[in-house]
């Protein structure tokens, strides 16, 4: 169909053609002995050159397309399953960092806590060791003051007994000076008890 429209076209611009050059009767293409080979030469040139087109060239030319097409969509896939996994491995990445921020705060506050209760601990021990040395000191300074008393009261009455007997000459029992000492400590501990 496209060769009758070619072929038409032809014949007609020879027409119009054969007029002109039938006046100006110049050019030999436009002359109308030589139209016949000229077609004919150009059907043939034309042909040919349709037949390498078509048979040699175009085919090679959708071959090298096809093959840059197929190369552009392995590409294309490959660069997705890249993207895929690294979007997979930066989850992971992520989630990685996450556990470790979690974790580091665990034991952080593990840490906290078993230092607290550590602190409490050893708190707890130095009060009660405090506590025993106070309650321990408070008794040694009963017995102290219990003993002090004591040895007070001993040593006023021998003294006593002691200056009695040079001052009179003669001996009082110890029984009467010891109850007049204790009767004297007894009122000094009350006065000190009052104030």
């Amino acid at each position: 169909m496209q060769k009758k429209i070619v072929f038409k076209i032809l014949l007609s611009f020879a027409f119009i053609t054969q007029a002109q050059s039938a006046e100006s009767g110049g050019m030999p293409q436009l002359n109308p002995e030589f139209w016949v080979s000229q077609i004919v030469w150009l059907v043939i040139t034309f042909g040919a050159l349709y037949i390498v087109l078509s048979k040699v060239i175009l085919p090679k030319i959708s071959d090298n397309l096809e093959i840059r097409r197929s190369q552009i969509l392995e590409n294309i896939e490959i660069a997705e399953k890249q993207r895929e996994e690294s979007e997979q491995k930066v989850k992971e990445f992520e989630k990685i960092i996450l556990n470790s921020k979690i974790e580091a705060k665990n034991i952080f506050n593990e840490a906290r806590q078993k230092v607290l209760s550590d602190i409490d601990k050893k708190r707890n021990e130095l009060e009660n060791s405090l506590e025993q040395e106070i309650v321990s000191a408070e008794e040694e300074i009963k017995a102290l003051n219990t003993s002090s008393i004591e040895n007070i009261k001993q040593i006023a009455t021998e003294t006593s007994s002691n200056l009695i007997k040079q001052l009179i000459g003669e001996e009082i029992s110890r029984d009467n000076i010891s109850s007049i000492v204790n009767e004297i400590a007894k009122k000094e501990s009350e006065k000190r008890d009052n104030v």
